[in-house]
């Protein structure tokens, strides 16, 4: 504000200021407003007020049901031109939203390509920062290895503040290079991604069911496949919500359950399993009379109480989602379980549960994640990687030499 104040109303006089209400008004009628959004309550002051343009700093640091109501606003009569302009880094709750409408491009019902237009800015291209500060491009390359690719290299497809940030839709290039394969081929193999492509279920392997209820929010009903190394499978799912994120369908009990046997009972992948199921020990509660848990028991859905200890089910996702030496997971998703891959992004961590997830996010398709992780535990996967020899000039590990001896002989003996 400092500068367009000592600028426009200081220096040349075309604008007055208001400190107390945040706007500059221009002697032709045209006013710029000096706005803020931290909160639900702060983003429905934006109802009924009309802009011509609408710039938004650090984008990707506000909700996506924020920018929305902001971009409502930006309509009129006039025939001036409207406008939004976004600026913000590869970071924040809506960096998911953002991506995948500016980077990906990938376009939904009702938004039109041709209205969406990405420019790349990166520090280097900023030559006035760079002379000012000259110590600042040592700054970020200083910084933690995933907010050095996000802020240095402007790279949107790492996911630092993100509270699953192991999680891969995609191959990551830089380790299919390193491991000498393509992303195609790593796709091919399900290799450093957690998102592949559907595959027929073997007979033998066991489904699993798990469920987290909601009504006004959400339900989640997730099927799971098990293969013989105890690695999951999300085959399927059933998620309830509208064409808005985080707002549930408001099906009742009985009727979320009439769904899930119809699906059990006609989809080829579950029809005539014995599946076992988990949810959230909530739905035994009994205070208002027949329990969900009841609903399902008169359907022949069996289910079992899934542990609710939060960060210790965390924990495992993380522990299932971490790539061996040779880029395998212990857990994937298949394509078609939209709202997993699309919500499991979103997640940040709690402000002030510094181990927990913001339990305020769209973390339904997670939490009857976290009960199915939590039905088959694993211990910490230590990953081990060869070491980089930076000089050997003794020869010591080149292949052959003295320590593979030393290696073979143990092995001998």
């Amino acid at each position: 504000i400092e500068p367009l104040r000592a600028s426009l109303c200081e220096k040349n006089k075309v604008a007055k200021y208001n400190d107390s209400k945040k706007e500059m008004r221009f002697m032709n009628g045209s006013i710029i407003y000096f706005l803020c959004c931290n909160c639900d309550n702060d983003a429905m002051r934006f109802s009924g007020i009309e802009f011509d343009v609408l710039m938004i700093d650090e984008a990707t640091h506000f909700k996506k049901e924020w920018l929305d109501k902001m971009r409502a606003c930006v309509r009129g009569a006039n025939n001036f031109p409207k406008r939004i302009y976004y600026t913000c880094n590869p970071d924040g709750v809506s960096l998911t939203y953002i991506k995948r409408l500016f980077i990906d491009r990938r376009f939904e019902v009702g938004e039109n390509p041709d209205d969406y237009s990405f420019i790349q800015s990166l520090l280097t291209d900023n030559q006035a920062l760079m002379k000012a500060d000259p110590e600042y491009m040592a700054y970020l390359e200083s910084l933690p290895e995933k907010l050095k690719q996000a802020w240095l290299n402007g790279r949107w497809d790492v996911f630092e503040g993100a509270y699953f940030e192991e999680f891969r839709t995609t191959p990551d290039p830089q380790l299919c290079y390193e491991a000498g394969i393509t992303v195609e081929e790593a796709l091919k193999e399900h290799r450093y991604t957690h998102v592949i492509e559907p595959f027929d279920i073997p007979d033998s392997w066991k489904i699993y069911r798990s469920y987290d209820f909601g009504y006004g929010k959400p339900f989640s009903v997730g099927w799971w496949a098990q293969d013989y190394d105890g690695c999951l499978y999300r085959i399927l799912e059933l998620y309830g919500c509208t064409s808005t994120p985080n707002e549930g369908v408001k099906w009742a009990p009985s009727v979320q359950m009439d769904k899930i046997a119809e699906i059990e009972a006609e989809h080829p992948w579950l029809k005539g399993k014995q599946i076992r199921g988990v949810a959230d020990p909530a739905i035994w509660e009994k205070s208002h009379g027949l329990s969900i848990a009841d609903e399902a028991d008169k359907r022949c859905i069996w289910f079992e109480p899934g542990n609710n200890n939060r960060i210790q089910g965390w924990m495992q996702i993380r522990e299932r989602l971490k790539f061996d030496e040779n880029g395998f997971a212990m857990m994937y998703f298949f394509s078609n379980c939209k709202a997993i891959i699309r919500t499991m992004p979103l997640m940040m961590f709690d402000e002030h549960k510094v181990e927990d997830l913001d339990s305020s996010l769209e973390d339904h398709a997670c939490d009857e994640c976290r009960y199915m992780c939590e039905m088959f535990t694993i211990p910490p996967r230590i990953i081990t990687k060869e070491p980089v020899i930076i000089s050997d000039p003794l020869n010591q590990f080149t292949k052959g030499g003295p320590l593979d001896r030393y290696k073979a002989q143990i092995r001998r003996t």
